[in-house]
């Protein structure tokens, strides 16, 4: 049987761009073998000479995105290139164009997604985008279809594999939080300005996505609570290790009676959970649904071939039809449903890890027990430790579940304090499921 032929336009040919030109040339035959498709790279372009990858001599090069978009032998625009600007424009010529597109840039869907998704059902047409949260983990593939049968509870995992590289180094070398990020900018787990990864602001993208997806609903990235880890200290990653936890930058998102409440920050998880035994680069996910109770989905977050290969894959899914017909059937992206209604922060709930340096005096902590108190806020451990300073010493602790507003306020208060000599620390605790208290 003659194969198919699926003309593709690659825009951007960076690390990921590299990937999926290694990918399609070196398994074009298994591809073909196992699609009955040939995945033929009509275009790829670059913004300047200047970018052409080493190989450039063997690829269909050009500086013309717009002439590759337009050619009539191109079907399917994979869009690499990142940002909000440029790529935008080109992804909506391919919409207009009635191209389907392929994409890993989660800026772009968190802010514009509604808009093209919209335009793509407009023009009869589809966006893929399982590259654009989690790397190569099928983790939208799972929300859209494997647990359509589901209504999801809540998801929470480490979508960044840079933050994770990072806590990595801190927890189990005893890295400062400078040494660490030296390391992940060396190792090129890192940008050179790593704002994005370390400020939580990327992890927030693809909570976006992956919020919308699994909660159905429209959420924008305002909607996301976000901390990251730039301003987190060695000695709570070691104090909290004391306790028996591991510090984490969470991607959290979960029901919480008819709201949502979305969140990204720091977090401290029991040892002997699976998501504080995920190291290195790699991601996590677990996901809650009222069927499938707990699932976790873990591997390569992000990098070259993991990227590429989530890139490829949604190339098979359009060369079969499949990703058409579940885009135009499934009622399930945010272009299509209702907006989220959102709990405020402060009403969150959560159990708290607090550090306080305090003057080495009688008398601090019942200052600080009182403010706690009346706030509503119930002690779990407190933990004091041999002094840094020859008038202060460390106070670790813990609590039972209060909200989020109660402890802001309490913490106000006992910043205040005079006895206390530096702002508090603050960062949330998050229990198992319920499913795995008993073992």
């Amino acid at each position: 049987m003659a194969s198919k032929t699926i003309g593709i336009a690659l825009l951007g040919c960076g690390t990921v761009g590299g990937g999926v030109v290694n990918i399609l040339a070196q398994q074009r035959s298994l591809l073909r073998q196992r699609t009955g498709i040939d995945f033929v790279l009509r275009h790829v372009a670059v913004r300047s000479r200047e970018d052409y990858p080493p190989q450039a001599d063997k690829l269909p090069m050009t500086t013309d995105a717009n002439a590759a978009i337009d050619d009539p032998a191109t079907d399917v625009v994979i869009e690499l290139i990142g940002g909000t600007g440029a790529a935008a424009a080109l992804v909506r010529r391919a919409l207009e164009a009635g191209k389907a597109v392929v994409t890993a840039n989660k800026a772009l869907l968190a802010v514009r997604g509604r808009e093209l998704l919209a335009l793509a059902r407009k023009n009869n047409t589809v966006i893929a985008f399982e590259a654009s949260a989690g790397g190569g983990i099928p983790i939208i593939e799972a929300l859209k279809q494997g647990l359509v049968a589901n209504r999801i509870d809540a998801l929470l995992g480490i979508v960044n594999g840079t933050c994770n590289f990072i806590l990595s180094q801190m927890t189990q070398n005893g890295w400062s939080y400078a040494q660490a990020l030296a390391e992940a900018q060396k190792l090129g787990f890192a940008e050179a300005n790593p704002a994005m990864d370390v400020e939580g602001k990327d992890s927030a993208q693809k909570l976006v996505i992956l919020g919308s997806i699994a909660f159905n609903a429209q959420i924008d990235e305002k909607d996301v609570h976000c901390e990251g880890i730039d301003k987190l200290d060695a000695q709570d990653i070691n104090f909290a290790s004391e306790l028996g936890y591991v510090i984490k930058l969470l991607a959290i998102g979960e029901r919480v009676g008819d709201h949502l409440a979305l969140r990204v920050h720091p977090a401290l998880i029991h040892h002997k959970e699976l998501l504080a035994q995920v190291n290195g680069s790699f991601n996590a996910i677990s996901v809650y649904g009222h069927a499938l109770g707990h699932a976790l989905w873990y591997g390569r977050g992000a990098g070259r071939m993991p990227t590429a290969s989530a890139v490829v894959s949604d190339l098979v899914g359009l060369g079969l039809g499949t990703t058409q017909l579940a885009f135009q059937q499934l009622n399930i992206l945010w272009d299509q449903t209702p907006p989220a209604q959102m709990l405020a922060f402060d009403k969150l709930c959560s159990r708290y890890y607090l550090r306080l340096q305090a003057m080495d005096q009688p008398g601090v902590l019942a200052q600080v027990t009182t403010i706690l108190g009346e706030a509503g806020i119930s002690l779990s451990a407190i933990r004091q430790h041999e002094a840094h300073t020859p008038d202060s010493v460390p106070v670790v602790i813990t609590t039972h579940r209060a909200s989020e507003g109660a402890m802001r306020h309490a913490l106000q208060r006992i910043g205040q304090l005079s006895t206390i000599t530096a702002q508090p620390v603050c960062l949330r605790i998050i229990d198992q499921p319920k499913e795995f208290a008993n073992g």
